[in-house]
This record gives structure tokens, C-alpha cells and sequence, in this order.
């Protein structure tokens, strides 16, 4: 046997390390995010430092090769709906995990597979069934149970998880629409310029540099970890399929729950331990019917920040 062969099994596990690193990334996006804010940066800068720094390393690392090709486009129009799609669940889930636990932050993102179930429906055209929509209606009462409305422990922020997870979705359901209309690298240019130009002005006459050493860390950090995780999903992607990668995305929650222990000293209430087991089983459920009726599957956290 050739010793430039390499079984499809090995190139699956790869994928899925690869795809378990990038979402480590995703956390730090969030993690870096919440830092900015307790250090003073103004959240509409966090979200412009994510962007800039994104479309930076993309332009430097594409445009010597493919030149003014790295800007054409075959759809425009769905180019700029997917960057707005991101924008607003980006700048909802900023400001967000300003005011709540990463652990409470990320769970309520895994709704996310549950929006794009039920929008499919008026947007693509898909039919779902009656055990999906009961997939939906469980994952939702997980999130009244990790939210608490009515109640002391009710945070207006926990509505703009849900507005992100909103916005992820369309994200989703316009990339599909996209998918092979553009290479990577043209979409991944077209998110980081959009961003960075309609942010600007907010950022820019406001801008506060940070004034500790942790605070400039986490000023680089947070596009470099959205850039390299963002690298990383579209090659594990090349190694192995979604239906496979999928469910190994609900990790991403052990990730936030270390990085609100360590770093920010939060540890999740005892509801996140019922509703979150909640919203991941149904979404993982839906992940499972969608697979075995051949659909398109996404992962719940990959490109949504």
C-alpha cells in the first residue's frame, strides 16, 4: 500500500480535531469579547476590531495570489444579505456576553439549528415534519428554562442570544443559497469589508486603546482567533462531511463553561444544567432526522461569530 494513502477514517478524525479546535477558536472570540468590555472598549469597537483584523489577514493572505479576483463575485446581492445576517448576530452576541455568562450566551446560541429548521420552511421551501416541529418546541422550553422570564434571574440579554441565533440562521439559510456561487476566500472577504466599513464610523470617534497588557492580548486575539477558526471549520469541512462534524459542535459548550470558570471566575446555575441538555438534545435530534432525510446539515456555533 502507497504510503501517500491515507484512509478515509483518518482523514474523518482529522476533520473532527480540526473541527474541535475551531471551535475552541469561536470561544475565544466570545471570551476575548467580554475581556474588551470589562477593560473599557466601547462594544461597537469590539465588534469592528473582530471584523478588521478578520478581513486584514484574509486580504493579506489571498490577495497576492488571486489579485482583484478575490472581489468578484457571482451574487452580490446574497453577499451582502449574509454580511448583514452576521453583522446583527455578531453585535447581538457582543453586547450580550457583556451582561451574561459565556456558558448561559452559548447555550441559548445552540437554538440556532432549531431557527433554521423552522425558517426553512417559508425560505427554502423545505417541508418539516411533526417530530421536528416537537424537536423545536422541546429546544425552545429549554431555553425558558435557561432563561428564567419572569423572574429575578431574568436578563433583558438573554434576548439578544435569541436575536443572534435569529440572525445566524439567515446567515445560514443565505449561504446555502450562495454555496457554490463564490470561493471561500471571496465570501470570507465580503464579511470581514462590510463590517469593517459600516462599522467604522461608530468605532473610530470613539475609540479607547486599552491600558493593560490584557487588554492588548485580548485587542489582537479576538480577530486572529475568529480568522484562524474560521480557516480551520472550511478545512475540516475538506476531510470530513457536516453529518459528521455536526453533533461534535455541542462541545463548544465545555469550552465556554472552562473559559467562564477560569477567566471570568462563572459558573453555571443549576438551571443551565436542565435547559441546556434540553436545547442540545433537540437540536441533535433534528441533526439525526435531517440525516437520515438526506438534508443539508449545519453546525449550530461554526461562522456565527
Amino acid at each position: 500500500m502507497s504510503s501517500l494513502f491515507v484512509p478515509p477514517t483518518e482523514r474523518r478524525l482529522l476533520g473532527i480535531g480540526l473541527a474541535l479546535v475551531a471551535y475552541f477558536m469561536f470561544t475565544g472570540i466570545d471570551s476575548s469579547a467580554k475581556w474588551l468590555g470589562l477593560v473599557g472598549i466601547p462594544f461597537m469597537q469590539i465588534v469592528f476590531l473582530r471584523y478588521v483584523t478578520h478581513l486584514v489577514l484574509v486580504t493579506a493572505i489571498n490577495l497576492p495570489r488571486q489579485g482583484l479576483a478575490l472581489a468578484r463575485t457571482g451574487n452580490i446581492k446574497l453577499q451582502i444579505l449574509r454580511s448583514i445576517s452576521l453583522l446583527g448576530a455578531s453585535v447581538s452576541n457582543f453586547i450580550a456576553v457583556q451582561y451574561l455568562p459565556l456558558t448561559v450566551t452559548g447555550a441559548i446560541a445552540f437554538t440556532m439549528p432549531l431557527i433554521l429548521c423552522a425558517l426553512s420552511v417559508p425560505l427554502l421551501g423545505e417541508t418539516v415534519g411533526w417530530r421536528r416541529w416537537t424537536a423545536i418546541g422541546v429546544g425552545f422550553i429549554g431555553v425558558l428554562v435557561i432563561v428564567q422570564p419572569g423572574t429575578d434571574a431574568f436578563h433583558p440579554a438573554s434576548l439578544l442570544c435569541l436575536l443572534a441565533a435569529v440572525s445566524s440562521a439567515f446567515y445560514f439559510i443565505f449561504t446555502r443559497k450562495a454555496s457554490g456561487i463564490d470561493s471561500p476566500a471571496t465570501s470570507q472577504f465580503y464579511l470581514g469589508i462590510f463590517a469593517t466599513v459600516v462599522l467604522a464610523p461608530f468605532a473610530l470617534t470613539n475609540w479607547v486603546w486599552p491600558e493593560t497588557i490584557d487588554g492588548w492580548i485580548a485587542f489582537f486575539a479576538i480577530g486572529i482567533f475568529g480568522f484562524v477558526g474560521h480557516q480551520l471549520i472550511t478545512v475540516a469541512y475538506g476531510f470530513a462531511p457536516a453529518a459528521v462534524i455536526a453533533p461534535f459542535s455541542y462541545l463548544q459548550i465545555i469550552f465556554m463553561t472552562l473559559a467562564g470558570w477560569l477567566i471570568f471566575a462563572q459558573l453555571p446555575d443549576v438551571w443551565l444544567y436542565v435547559g441546556a441538555p434540553i436545547v442540545i438534545g433537540s437540536g441533535l435530534y433534528i441533526w439525526l432526522r435531517e440525516r437520515r432525510l438526506a438534508k443539508p446539515i449545519v453546525t449550530p456555533i461554526a461562522e456565527i461569530r
